[in-house]
């Protein structure tokens, strides 16, 4: 089996003369659900952006398995590790299986028929987002929620064994980011993928990964399990905030309550 072990290494990142994350180093656990926490301006996003090679880093480097993402050829790439960005558009009239057959573009070539694995793939996707009915609606006749569960299933058809998402959940009301949040970890129980979210409710983030990555104004401020991440004084380290952590009433999971 393929390497799938994601990684930064003294890895730093900006915008021109900016420097957003400096010195990191840091492992994705393989097969598991990790959420990246931290304030506005951290560098969650960007972080995740170097991860899937959207931005180059300023020094240091993201690993797969081993090897330097900005050196690993696009298609191959693209067959190990999908990114679902912020706020996706897709083109007008697109429906939802035509948007999920995009996703087999790196395990095809140019010419190349459409395969009954192709095929098989996106029954797979649309089944696990709960979409094979709504495969012939356009894109831009769905629901909010609706909508991402199309755009995670472009995801999922890829067949990576990484899956990064930027905040899937944003702008979704509170039923439709349990929706999401559960479909990945279900995903993430029934095959083994890899999944990194930027998510910004620690709560929702505690519920439903097991690792989390909290970041703050000047650098990594913890990682680990929720118990060990969302602590008090990291809270206060990230955020500013003074808060306590309790028992979630009904997962058990760390839950912050501002004071």
């Amino acid at each position: 089996m393929t390497d799938a072990t994601l990684a930064a290494e003294r890895l730093t990142l900006g915008y021109r003369d900016t420097r957003v994350i400096e010195d990191l180093s840091l492992t994705m656990p393989t097969g598991r659900v990790t959420a990246i926490l931290g304030p506005n301006g951290c560098g969650k996003s960007t972080l995740l952006k170097a991860f899937a090679r959207l931005i180059a880093p300023v020094s240091g480097q993201v690993t797969l398995g081993g090897e330097d993402v900005n050196a690993t050829n696009t298609k191959q790439l693209a067959r190990r590790l999908a990114i679902l960005p912020q706020a996706p558009i897709a083109p007008d009239g697109i429906t939802v299986e035509e948007l999920v057959r995009r996703g087999r573009a790196p395990w095809r070539g140019v010419l190349a028929p459409w395969s009954a694995a192709d095929a098989a793939a996106c029954e797979d996707a649309l089944k696990a987002v709960g979409m094979e009915a709504l495969r012939a609606r356009p894109i831009g006749q769905l629901s909010g929620g609706q909508r991402q569960r199309a755009w995670i299933a472009l995801a999922l058809v890829q067949a990576t064994p990484v899956l990064l998402l930027d905040e899937p959940t944003t702008f979704l009301d509170l039923p439709h980011q349990l929706e999401v949040l559960s479909l990945l970890r279900r995903r993430n129980r029934d095959t083994g993928i890899t999944v990194v979210s930027v998510l910004h409710d620690l709560n929702l983030a505690a519920r439903f990964s097991e690792h989390l990555i909290l970041l703050g104004p000047h650098g990594l401020v913890a990682a680990g399990t929720p118990e060990e991440v969302l602590t008090e004084a990291h809270l206060q380290t990230a955020f500013g905030l003074r808060a306590r952590v309790l028992p979630d009433p009904v997962a058990g999971t760390p839950m912050v309550v501002p004071l």
